[in-house]
């Protein structure tokens, strides 16, 4: 990947694009699906991807709009986000518990509805 494809945002809008398919199809999206969906190469792709739907959290959270960056799992964690997402949520208020078990499931579940 070039610094490029970072600067012009085209991969951003293209992940926008897929979370979005994602939603309207009710379904879930790995991390690895949609860094391939938006294009994102090279070394890091997952880290910068992470960094991007943090960031989109913020903004979901803060402009009460729907949480689509809650459709982004991990493939190993079944079904649910990476911690990261868990630990975002306590940061901004929305969220006091643990990233994985019962807790996490339905918090995660009321989140995609």
């Amino acid at each position: 990947m070039t610094g490029n494809e970072d600067a012009d945002g085209s991969w951003q809008l293209r992940a926008d694009m897929a979370l979005a398919a994602a939603a309207a199809a009710d379904r879930l999206i790995t991390y690895a699906e949609l860094a391939d969906a938006a294009g994102i190469s090279g070394q890091y792709r997952i880290h910068r991807l992470t960094v991007w739907l943090e960031a989109r959290l913020e903004s979901e959270v803060g402009s009460g709009a729907p949480m689509l960056s809650a459709r982004v799992i991990s493939r190993s964690r079944g079904g649910l986000p990476a911690p990261g997402f868990f630990m975002k949520c306590g940061e901004l208020g929305i969220y006091d518990g643990p990233p994985d078990g019962p807790q996490a499931y339905a918090f995660h579940l009321n989140c995609i509805r």
